[in-house]
C-alpha cells in the first residue's frame, strides 16, 4: 500500500470516528433529555390530577354562588375561585417550562441558567401556595357551609369541637405542604444533578 492510499484509509477512517463520536454524543444527550424528563413526571401527574380536582371544586361553586348571599360570603367564594381556578393554571404552566427545557440545543451554561430561572419561579410559586393554602382553610369553611347546608357560620358561635377540628386541620395543613415543598426541592435537586452530568 502506498503512501497516498494509506493517508486516505487513514482519513476515512478518522472521519467515520468523528460520524460515530458525533452519533454517541447525540445519543447521551437525548439519553438525558428523557432521563431529565422523566423526573418531573410523577410530579406532573400529581399537579395534572390536583388541579382537576381544583377546577372541578370551583366549578361546583361557581354554580353554586348564589346561594352565597352577603358580600363577605361572596367576597370568600371569589378568593377561593380565584385560588382554586389561578394556582393550579400557573403551577401546571411552570411546570412544562422546566420539564420541556431542551438541553440538547445552547450551552451547559445557557441551559443551567435557564434551568435554575424556572426552578426558582416554580419553588416560589409553591410557597406562595403554601402561604394561601393557610388562607384558603379559613375562607373555604364559610363558602362550602352556605353552599351544602345554608348556614352562615359567621352568624354562628364555634362550639369547642370545632376549634379542635380547625387544630387538627391547621396540622395536617402543615404536614402536607411541607411534605409537598420536600418533594419539589428533591426533584428539582435531583434534576440538577442530572444536568451536571453534561459538564462532563
Amino acid at each position: 500500500m502506498e503512501l497516498n492510499e494509506l493517508q486516505t484509509a487513514w482519513s476515512q477512517l478518522s472521519q467515520q470516528l468523528n460520524k460515530q463520536e458525533k452519533l454517541t454524543n447525540e445519543i447521551i444527550l437525548k439519553m438525558t433529555q428523557d432521563k431529565y424528563r422523566n423526573k418531573f413526571k410523577t410530579l406532573n401527574t400529581y399537579e395534572t390530577i390536583g388541579a382537576i380536582v381544583c377546577y372541578s371544586i370551583a366549578l361546583f361553586i361557581i354554580l353554586n354562588f348564589y346561594k352565597l348571599d352577603t358580600w363577605y360570603l361572596q367576597l370568600c367564594g371569589a378568593i377561593t375561585l380565584g385560588f382554586l381556578i389561578i394556582m393550579p393554571t400557573l403551577v401546571l404552566r411552570s411546570l412544562k417550562k422546566i420539564k420541556n427545557l431542551n438541553i440538547l440545543k445552547g450551552t451547559y451554561r445557557e441551559t443551567l441558567i435557564t434551568y435554575t430561572k424556572e426552578k426558582n419561579h416554580l419553588l416560589k410559586l409553591q410557597q406562595i401556595g403554601i402561604a394561601f393554602s393557610f388562607l384558603l382553610m379559613f375562607i373555604v369553611v364559610p363558602v362550602s357551609s352556605k353552599i351544602i347546608s345554608n348556614k352562615n357560620v359567621f352568624l354562628v358561635k364555634p362550639e369547642p369541637i370545632q376549634w379542635f377540628a380547625i387544630i387538627i386541620a391547621l396540622l395536617f395543613v402543615t404536614v402536607i405542604t411541607r411534605w409537598g415543598y420536600r418533594s419539589y426541592k428533591k426533584i428539582t435537586d435531583n434534576a440538577a444533578e442530572v444536568l451536571k452530568d453534561l459538564e462532563a
